[in-house]
């Protein structure tokens, strides 16, 4: 395992590095002590010391990121902390980590995201050999993208600001899974993979996040090999986001674009080989063909849908599915009788193999632990098999295998404990730890709420509470996010508030997201209305958001089908769903939102929930307690009267 070089300033007792005055304050101008901070870096050096989990609810602005740092670099342990996000990722690598060198000179750190963000050198190579560009875009970008691939070292499309997001090029060379040929591939050794692996498994610390972190747990139960190398202590921030992802991970997902890449991968594949087989072209085609007849046997309506009734299903469509699963078997066979057989060749065929058995796991198997339903998003028609609780998963495979977890993030508590996220994840015997925030809330925050509303259930409440959001952002003259629950919402509200507004409106789904909030950071009393994506991991800091509006509370879709299932699951083991999972979880989603707001001791600004049962229903009590003692009213004249302060 390796361990970092102790220099006599890793043994500072941790309040001279955290104290006034102290490493920190001498060495980084913006520095600011927080007793919080300090708390945090004590109670994650003592995990850390004992071989003991730990969970802690961080607040905004306590500086959670180097109080769980400072403490691993001195441990000696090899770690991994897992981030929300790449954007946090890269935080962490290029801002974080380079100050603290200064403390930790010798400490050795990689940074790793998945593989679909590096480049791969063998498909650059060979689209130069056999040309598969289309149109003028691709053509121009591929000298430019040969150029910085002889210059880079880490392969990263991050480095690549002038390549669009969209970009079409990057898929035929990026370096995901399904085309990695492995040791046997020319490029082996000069993989930019292979070289993040080598570095990862010499280094103290690696970074990832949590998409990449559940990848690499869910094939350590399968015949691959680990995308992280061991290691004794782990930190999730942003850990509330831990359940949806490894929910994504330990389920299987089939969709027709899955087949179409099968079939078009094989397609390249004869081509850049230069083999000529007619028989695998007509098997791809008669895949194809097959796929295109099953999956038109579901209703052309966007939207989730359970799939309880997979067994009256195939009674009804059994030839289409028999098919379709002969397609891939046909598939298998003309490929492993092609003479020669290149190793992209054994990958085409392990992967038709894969994918008819994840056909038959969604369609055929009756787990008790999961859920079975189906989704059409534009032409793409997924079918789903979801885990519905993961908790046994986590505290087998997470919990009771790595020595150390810490969870840490500004929103894990529901109404003071730390109950729900433990349920949840499966975590047992685990060190808590509630800090607030240091911002004083009570003068930098007012939250308001509407009384006069109607319960946003009432057929009314879009055109009532679209006149209420005029009065509060000419009150707050723009400069504001209008958070929602769905698009409908979203869309009808935007409606009918335009045309009373003259500040600038920016709507959820009109530019990128990235560009949307580019735009709202640059534009004096803009307004942007939004959907969930908007709920969290944005910081906009300054009086350009002075005001967050939020139509309802958030409560999951009920109909949902792993919502559903959840539900039930819980009521039929004689819990209460309601109180003990859909109240946690919309509490734990409107934190995350009204944090959009005061990110730094200067923000002042105003809450708004426009749904008034947080005031007025019984569980309303539990979102109010676990909120931060923001002031409170529920008249419009007190949230005048606080922006004109």
């Amino acid at each position: 395992m390796a361990t970092p070089s102790k220099k006599a300033s890793d043994k500072l007792p941790l309040e001279k590095v955290f104290a006034p005055g102290g490493w920190l304050a001498r060495h980084h101008p913006q520095y600011e002590y927080r007793a919080g901070q300090l708390e945090m870096a004590e109670s994650v050096e003592t995990a850390l010391e004992h071989r003991q989990h730990l969970i802690v609810e961080a607040g905004t602005g306590t500086g959670k990121t180097l109080a769980y740092l400072v403490p691993l670099m001195r441990s000696g342990l090899r770690a991994v902390i897992s981030t929300g996000t790449k954007n946090l990722q890269e935080q962490l690598f290029y801002k974080d980590i380079p100050f603290l060198r200064k403390l930790f000179p010798e400490l050795r750190v990689t940074l790793m995201k998945g593989r679909q963000n590096y480049l791969c050198r063998q498909k650059l190579y060979d689209l130069e050999k056999q040309p598969v560009l289309n149109g003028i875009e691709e053509v121009g970008q591929y000298p430019k993208l040969r150029d910085w691939e002889a210059r880079t070292k880490t392969g990263d499309r991050a480095e690549l600001g002038w390549l669009p997001d969209a970009s079409t090029l990057w898929a035929h060379v990026d370096a995901r899974r399904e085309n990695c040929t492995g040791q046997k591939c020319a490029q082996f050794e000069r993989c930019f993979i292979t070289w993040m692996h080598q570095q990862a498994a010499e280094s103290d610390l690696i970074i990832v996040n949590h998409h990449l972190f559940f990848a690499d747990l869910a094939l350590r139960q399968s015949d691959y090999a680990a995308l992280l190398p061991d290691y004794a202590a782990l930190v999730f921030d942003e850990a509330h986001e831990m359940e949806d992802v490894a929910t994504r991970y330990f389920g299987v997902e089939v969709s027709n674009y899955r087949v179409e890449e099968l079939a078009r991968d094989t397609e390249a594949t004869l081509r850049m080989k230069s083999l000529r087989s007619p028989e695998v072209l007509g098997a791809v085609g008669e895949l194809r063909r097959r796929a295109d007849l099953f999956f038109e046997l579901f209703p052309a309506a966007e939207g989730r849908t359970n799939f309880d009734n997979r067994d009256s299903f195939l009674e009804v469509h059994r030839g289409a599915y028999t098919g379709l699963g002969n397609a891939f078997l046909l598939l298998e066979t003309e490929l492993s009788r092609l003479v020669e057989r290149p190793e992209e060749v054994h990958n085409l065929t392990r992967r038709a193999k894969e994918l008819r058995a994840a056909f038959e796991l969604v369609l055929e198997s009756h787990e008790r632990n999961m859920v079975y339903w189906w989704e059409r998003r534009g032409r793409g028609v997924f079918l789903q098999a979801t885990p519905i609780d993961v908790s046994a998963l986590l505290r087998e495979r997470l919990f009771e295998r790595v020595e150390t977890v810490i969870l840490t993030s500004a929103t894990l508590a529901v109404g003071g404990t730390f109950d729900f996220i433990k349920r949840r994840l499966g975590v047992q015997n685990i060190k808590e730890r509630i800090l607030d925030s240091h911002f004083d809330y009570a003068s930098q925050a007012l939250l308001y709420t509407p009384l006069h509303l109607p319960d946003p259930r009432e057929p009314d409440f879009a055109r009532l509470a679209a006149e209420e959001v005029v009065q509060l952002l000419k009150a707050t003259r723009g400069r504001a996010f209008v958070l929602f629950t769905s698009y409908v919402q979203m869309r009808d509200v935007y409606e009918r508030v335009r045309p009373h507004l003259r500040y600038p409106l920016l709507l959820q789904g009109s530019m990128p997201r990235t560009e949307l909030l580019d735009r709202f950071r640059k534009t004096p009393h803009a307004v942007l209305f939004g959907t969930s994506s908007f709920w969290q991991g944005v910081d906009v800091q300054g009086e350009q958001l002075s005001a967050v509006l939020i139509d309802r509370l958030p409560f999951a879709v009920p109909s949902d089908p792993v919502t559903a299932a959840r539900i039930r699951q819980i009521n039929e083991e004689g819990g209460n769903a309601f109180t003990e999972y859909q109240v946690p979880q919309a509490v734990i989603t409107l934190k995350q939102g009204f944090g959009r707001l005061i990110r730094s001791e200067s923000d002042r600004g105003v809450l708004v929930m426009l749904d008034h049962r947080m005031m007025r229903k019984p569980y309303g009590r539990v979102f109010l307690e676990s909120l931060p003692q923001y002031r409170k009213t529920n008249r419009l004249d007190d949230v005048k009267v606080f922006m004109r302060e």
